[in-house]
């Protein structure tokens, strides 16, 4: 006698199945990103261009300054985001000239980076500032920034002289017309491949926008 097939086995897969299906659902809203609007998300720039292009890269652009409190609070979600990205993502960090005692800083960052001390220095700074108030925010000398910058192998002098030559000025100018073009009007603020202003709510949104326009560009076949 030839016995009955066994049913319950394939009633367990349904059950089981059925179970998992609305938990596959909830994972998938969970990971899902919002899609994004244009000029409540990010904002179009006319005629853009990216600050430094690299051919094969999305460039990313924060716009900061040391003595902002905001950028200070969003560097290390920054530095995490950065050190995540694919080799297709080009991250540039443009200190803001906007004058005043965001001078002398964005001045010492240009400074920093024609040496080769900002993965050094970058964070320290703003922690210095921040943190333990070991550089003042306000009229702050050269030669005081200097001295800081020399307990990362600066040289004192040649960093101060540095800080105020022709080369600098040009990297303060040259920042400043990609301000300008780009419409960034506070820090910290981020620019995608030249073309797309950032206008997150949060850090935290804002890096979630930033992605998902890198992504945008990547299908796009947009890498410079």
């Amino acid at each position: 006698m030839t016995p009955r097939p066994f049913r319950l086995l394939p009633t367990l897969a349904a059950l089981a199945l059925s179970a998992l299906l609305p938990l596959a659902a909830s994972a998938a809203g969970k990971t899902a990103a919002p899609a994004l609007e244009a000029d409540r998300d990010y904002f179009v720039i006319d005629d853009g261009r990216p600050y430094a292009p690299v051919r094969g890269k999305i460039e990313v652009v924060e716009v900061f300054g040391y003595t902002c409190p905001h950028c200070a609070h969003a560097q290390p979600l920054v530095a995490a985001w950065k050190a995540k990205q694919p080799k297709d993502v080009n991250f540039v960090a443009v200190a803001a000239p906007f004058g005043g005692y965001w001078q002398p800083y964005a001045k010492a960052y240009y400074t920093a980076q024609a040496m080769g001390l900002t993965g050094k220095t970058h964070e320290a700074v703003f922690n210095a500032l921040h943190e333990e108030r070991s550089l003042p925010i306000n009229n702050a000398s050269p030669q005081e920034i200097a001295n800081f910058y020399a307990r990362y192998g600066a040289d004192a002098e040649k960093f101060a002289a540095t800080m105020e030559s022709k080369g600098i000025e040009d990297q303060l100018e040259r920042a400043r017309d990609f301000i300008t073009r780009s419409g960034v009007d506070a820090t910290p603020m981020f620019v995608v491949n030249g073309k797309y202003r950032v206008a997150g709510r949060s850090f935290e949104e804002s890096l979630r926008i930033v992605d998902q326009l890198v992504a945008r560009e990547r299908a796009a076949g947009k890498a410079r």
